[in-house]
């Protein structure tokens, strides 16, 4: 399984790579705006000092919501690195955008989608990835994990090569449960993939290791 981070932030998305395992990046005008960037210039060159940064890909977010804009912006977008993904609503046009895309040889990422049947659009369209929000669902009272697992019978069944790239990721178990479902990739903030790293039992036994050494080194002076 795949980890992306979603932040528009340099630092965090450096952090996540030199922890070696960082293998793409997603952000949002949302996430943009956090980071004080605005502007169509600042945007863009934001977007380029992100993929100077990582190894993988790196999904840009379209703006516009009709067909014609979201393909000017995409293909402009598609322009500025090859490890641009161009990430598109889940829309009517945008899974029409989508279609133009894909037979373009332009990857994308559709975002935005709470439900099987619009993951099943965005497969047939030829959607790179198709990001199910997860954390937002389970927001409203709503299994996201069932989502997941929904998808992933579906793109099984039919052998759809769209990658299922796990969004709206809040903590750890969201994580390990999408590993466990068969998500292809998830994508989260940084606090949630160092999550991973915790355990008590890790701290205490790694605390007692070292006070047993320590204790060894004053007994080897006296």
């Amino acid at each position: 399984m795949k980890f992306f981070i979603d932040t528009a932030n340099l630092a965090q998305i450096k952090e996540a790579y030199d922890l070696g395992i960082l293998d793409g990046v997603t952000t949002n005008p949302s996430l943009m705006a956090k980071e004080g960037i605005s502007g169509h210039d600042n945007v863009i060159n934001h977007y380029k000092a992100i993929c100077e940064i990582v190894d993988g890909d790196v999904s840009a977010e379209v703006i516009s919501t009709t067909f014609d804009e979201m393909v000017a912006e995409g293909e402009a977008l598609a322009k500025l690195h090859e490890k641009i993904v161009v990430k598109v609503p889940m829309i009517k046009d945008g899974v029409k955008a989508i279609r133009y895309f894909t037979d373009q040889g332009i990857r994308t990422n559709c975002t935005l989608v709470f439900s099987a049947g619009q993951a099943l659009l965005a497969a047939k369209a030829g959607a790179t990835y198709v990001s199910p929000f997860i954390g937002r669902l389970d927001d409203v009272s709503t299994d996201g994990m069932q989502l997941i697992e929904d998808i992933r019978l579906i793109y099984d069944n039919y052998g759809y090569e769209t990658q299922i790239l796990a969004a709206s990721v809040r903590h750890a178990m969201h994580i390990v449960n999408c590993a466990k479902v068969g998500a292809d990739v998830i994508t989260g903030p940084l606090s949630a993939i160092t999550a991973l790293l915790k355990h008590p039992l890790t701290d205490n036994g790694l605390a007692q290791f070292l006070a047993d050494h320590a204790k060894a080194e004053q007994a080897a002076k006296v």
